[in-house]
């Protein structure tokens, strides 16, 4: 027994995917395929994909927005929980694994529910109609804006849906105390801010590189 997180080793962290994962065989395959890739760091963890079909099925989201696409393996995940109504927008900004990304949507057959937009996120985000609003949000690209990320998902979110934010312990780089990397000051700024937010209900979780859910709360502003 314990009264904190426990610290995962490979052998329980392998044990944890083998009594817990469900993952289809087309899932696998993007996943390994991804692998292989120079930028394979950017792909969540397995564990994570399915949490986020879990939440998207528990808070009965049809509207998702997905900052930072990658390969496709979230948006996937996310996708396939939504109902057969539901919409996922995917911000990216263009690269050879955007191909790879719509290929694996459309063998999967959900490439109707999703429309990925490719220019800078900032961009994007500052054209979406804040009075069509999300049920949930995920965040997982250039650390360097998170914080500006944040503002544009409060804006567009609906009362009670999620800002769900990826890396948020970076690694464990979060520790600095005097970083030299942006990335770093960024993601500590976001999580020293989030603890006293009025607008939110945070907590991070110790999920892949840290991954913080913010349940957007009533205000004022919210009218």
């Amino acid at each position: 027994m314990t009264a904190r997180t426990l610290n995962l080793d490979d052998s329980l962290y392998q044990y944890l995917l083998d009594v817990s994962l469900r993952e289809t065989p087309l899932l696998k395959r993007l996943r390994d395929e991804t692998q292989a890739l120079p930028m394979a760091r950017w792909q969540v963890a397995p564990e994570q994909g399915q949490f986020l079909a879990l939440l998207v099925k528990l808070i009965g989201a049809k509207r998702l927005l997905e900052v930072g696409t990658f390969t496709g393996c979230s948006a996937l995940c996310m996708a396939a929980a939504l109902p057969e109504d539901g919409s996922l927008i995917c911000c990216d900004i263009p690269g050879d694994y955007n191909v790879t990304a719509r290929r694996y949507w459309q063998e999967a057959g959900l490439s109707k529910r999703i429309d990925l937009r490719l220019a800078p996120a900032l961009e994007t985000l500052a054209q979406l109609d804040q009075h069509e609003p999300f049920d949930l949000v995920f965040i997982d690209a250039d650390k360097a804006n998170y914080p500006a990320y944040l503002e544009h998902a409060l804006r567009l979110l609906r009362v009670g849906g999620l800002a769900v934010f990826d890396n948020t312990l970076w690694s464990g780089r979060v520790l600095e105390e005097n970083p030299e990397s942006e990335d770093t000051r960024a993601i500590q700024a976001l999580n020293r801010a989030l603890k006293d937010d009025s607008r939110v209900d945070p907590s991070l979780l110790p999920l892949g590189d840290g991954l913080t859910l913010c349940r957007k709360r009533y205000t004022r502003s919210c009218r």
